[in-house]
């Protein structure tokens, strides 16, 4: 009797929990395969929490590999000394000018596609979408003649020696002067994904860094029929790898197997919808000019103590952007939910995927920055053994990651503003945080206080947490929800 009723008890209540659970895996397994291979969802219906995952996995996996090229590349340059490190950590802090418009004119391609896609007009979409793309163009030709011909003037500019400018100007020349296929890159995914195409533009961007990694070393040190170029190698590759994925692009926006799809009707120029992009990417611009010339100004700072401190920062800055990029993935499926619902006139669940996203971020970046606390000597020595660098930069790791918490909830929020066409609250709270704040107390702690180079991570540090703070405070408002693109 004892024995039949703990048959019923297991019938009762195992077999129903293990084929709920069985259930819940095989749902899991089905959503992951979708999200991978390609969604049809509707992301302005049904479950939100199903919405955030469809979106967000290619989006994560799409910027984990830009990521592992920021990596794989740094390493591959490190081999040709501290100077070769410094002269990319230079480049890499004047080239966030063109990521400042890139990333500006995608997020206004953004704000605008997801808005008429909501509204369930891909004609629209697409309009807009081409306008990016000609705006992309046009500003990238000034920068473009910038670099080529004064690489060494904008070197010296920016503190570097005679010695590393005769030997590694190239590199700024090659990297400024095909500035286009960067533009290009960042518009053109920016276009896929708010038309919930996220997998496409996950697609592009492991073709691109996938043949960088390849051509990095072959270039680099000249293995097999390919010359020795050494800095000006890893240039090279990255400018092949991005401008064929730009025309890989540009074949599956004309192919029209996609959400969005750009005709001969699509290829002029519409005044209104231009001037509206404009005006939406040049809050984006300035927000992102604003944050990014901050690293300049930190990168300037820096080189007041020497080439292997300056090595040391680039690496540990490299490790960090390895570690935020996945998780910006996140917060771009955050945007294009908030532009897509808003479209829809759902403001209620664009907040909803707001908070949504937000708690995946702090849990996957509290995570990683436990693990860059703990051992940030570990991740610095994977690139250079130098005793001076690797004092340098586990302390620039340590310090910086210790904030990653605030870091990943932050993302998401200002990214949110941005999907909604709100480009001008993220410019303010920008500029009052890393100009007001940072690079002042940069200067002060560094400079003035004698503290060295960890005033520096310490401001970083600082300016980051009051950043979320502020548009935790603003977000709570709900201003965003009425803005109209």
């Amino acid at each position: 009797m004892k024995n039949n009723h703990k048959a019923r008890h297991f019938l009762l209540f195992y077999l129903p929990v293990r084929k709920i659970t069985t259930f819940r895996w095989k749902s899991f397994y089905r959503d992951l395969y979708e999200a991978i291979s390609g969604s049809e969802q509707d992301f302005t219906q049904g479950s939100l929490r199903r919405a955030i995952f469809l979106l967000s996995i290619p989006m994560v996996l799409e910027m984990l590999m830009e990521s592992i090229f920021a990596i794989v590349d740094i390493f591959f340059v490190s081999r040709l000394g501290a100077d070769a490190v410094a002269t990319v950590g230079l480049t890499e802090s004047m080239l966030t000018i063109v990521y400042s418009l890139g990333v500006g004119f995608a997020m206004g391609a953004t704000a605008l596609v997801s808005r008429r896609i909501g509204e369930k007009d891909p004609e629209a979409a697409a309009t807009s979408g081409f306008q990016a793309i000609i705006i992309g163009v046009v500003f990238s030709v000034p920068l473009a003649i910038a670099g080529i011909f004064y690489a060494g003037d904008l070197l010296e500019l920016m503190g570097a020696s005679p010695e590393l400018i005769e030997s590694y100007s190239g590199y700024l020349r090659i990297m400024l002067g095909s500035n286009v296929v960067i533009m290009l890159l960042f518009i053109n995914n920016a276009i896929f994904r708010s038309a919930g195409d996220a997998v496409v533009a996950m697609r592009v961007l492991w073709f691109a860094n996938i043949l960088n990694i390849i051509l990095d070393p072959l270039l680099i040190f000249g293995l097999g029929p390919f010359p020795e170029l050494g800095i000006e190698g890893a240039a090279i590759a990255t400018v092949i790898g991005r401008g064929l994925a730009v025309i890989y692009q540009f074949y599956l926006l004309f192919r029209g197997s996609t959400r969005i799809v750009l005709r001969k009707k699509n290829f002029r120029i519409i005044p209104n919808v231009m001037t509206r992009l404009i005006r939406l990417s040049s809050g984006n611009i300035g927000q992102y000019l604003i944050a990014t010339a901050s690293w300049i100004g930190m990168v300037r700072i820096i080189s007041e103590f020497g080439s292997e401190v300056l090595a040391g920062y680039t690496i540990a800055i490299r490790i960090i952007i390895f570690a935020l990029l996945p998780t910006l993935g996140i917060s771009n499926a955050a945007a294009t939910l908030v532009g897509q619902n808003l479209g829809a006139g759902k403001p209620d669940r664009a907040e909803r995927s707001v908070w949504g996203t937000s708690k995946i971020n702090v849990v996957i970046l509290g995570m990683i920055g436990l693990m860059l606390v703990a051992i940030p000597e570990f991740f610095i020595g994977m690139f250079i053994g130098d005793p001076a660098v690797l004092k340098s930069g586990s302390a620039c790791l340590r310090i910086i990651a210790s904030g990653f918490l605030f870091y990943g909830f932050g993302m998401v929020l200002v990214n949110s503003f941005n999907g909604a066409g709100d480009t001008m609250t993220p410019l303010w709270i920008n500029l009052f945080c890393f100009w007001v704040v940072e690079i002042p107390l940069a200067y002060f702690l560094a400079i003035t206080s004698g503290i060295g180079e960890n005033g520096v991570y310490y401001a970083i540090l600082i300016a980051e947490s009051l950043m979320t703070i502020t548009a935790f405070v603003i977000f709570r408002r709900g201003r965003w929800k009425l803005k109209v693109v």
